[in-house]
């Protein structure tokens, strides 16, 4: 699977204790903006409401060719992990 965006920054600046990977939910044009790496991760950070995880200030650019159905660029998106791993960092917070 091809890395789509990295903060580098955020190595310098921050200790990585654990990693995770997530699934993402999207809409129909943010997959097509992401595809075309129009997207980026510099400002975004995660938080949990009501045993949920989501991913807030990424910023995933217009599609251009999409229509009147296109996506607002720094939604709050959902990630999707397992009940238990949101539990278990939701206690490590």
């Amino acid at each position: 699977m091809e890395m789509i965006s990295k903060n580098r920054k955020a190595s310098f600046q921050y200790t990585f204790i654990d990693k995770l990977t997530a699934g993402m939910v999207l809409q129909g044009t943010e997959i097509k903006s992401i595809r075309a790496k129009d997207v980026s991760i510099d400002e975004a950070y995660c938080l949990i409401q009501d045993g949920e995880l989501f991913i807030r200030n990424m910023h995933v650019g217009i599609y251009d060719q999409g229509s009147y159905n296109n996506h607002e660029p720094k939604r709050d998106r959902k990630l999707l992990l397992n009940r238990n791993e949101i539990k278990k960092n939701e206690r490590k917070i």
